[in-house]
């Protein structure tokens, strides 16, 4: 396995992606590539009114991710790696279920273009958690535009993200089961999950902290 200069974290809404990418970053010294949900002005009325503001907040993410993504091109001389919270292919994720038809054909055109310049990460860290989880971290860190988000809304993500992932090729993929696993206040837990993503990985592997320890649910 080649070394790895860039990592991308993803998961669905709440599932720690961002902590994780802020340890590894600090970690192994790399530059640290973050969504900038805040900047969407479209974000708090899609959760308001899904229908009417989908398109607009989809086309936003999706410019804004395509900026960062050519950045990344530019490689900081300073830094041995990159370290994001997301990867590109996410934004056909949510696309496809919050447009319509032709909102998709449309969107569909476009991002068509744009991933033909995007650079693939070298791993991906897929962090699979369930409804309830992901519904108690969006409530308990209270970002005042997450707080119209419905539980049916991240039970669909859920389903599209596994759906996603299952079928995910493109790069090596660790796919973390997030069930009983609190890596950002238990030391160990994080020491055992980065010697998981430092290890050489070709394909899809599937890391479950609970049984991989020993761990009784």
């Amino acid at each position: 396995m080649k070394t790895l200069g860039y990592i991308a974290i993803e998961g669905v809404i709440g599932a720690g992606k961002t902590s994780l990418a802020k340890i590894l970053a600090k970690r192994l010294d790399g530059h640290l590539v973050l969504e900038k949900h805040e900047e969407n002005p479209f974000l708090a009325d899609f959760y308001k009114d899904p229908v009417r503001f989908a398109f607009q907040t989809q086309m936003f993410f999706l410019l804004s991710r395509y900026r960062q993504q050519l950045d990344l091109q530019q490689r900081d001389l300073f830094h041995r790696v990159v370290v994001s919270d997301y990867i590109f292919q996410k934004d056909r994720i949510f696309a496809s279920l919050t447009l319509d038809s032709r909102e998709f054909t449309l969107y569909e055109k476009v991002a068509n273009l744009l991933e033909r310049e995007i650079v693939a990460p070298d791993l991906v860290i897929y962090l699979q958690a369930n409804t309830k989880s992901l519904m108690r971290n969006i409530r308990k860190r209270g970002r005042p535009y997450e707080k119209n988000i419905s539980e049916d809304y991240i039970r669909a993500l859920v389903e599209a993200y596994n759906h996603f992932f299952f079928h995910y090729t493109e790069t090596p993929l660790l796919v973390v089961n997030m069930e009983g696993l609190d890596f950002v206040h238990n030391p160990e837990q994080l020491e055992n999950l980065i010697q998981q993503i430092m290890l050489p990985l070709g394909g899809m592997k599937y890391y479950n902290p609970l049984v991989e320890q020993g761990v009784k649910k």
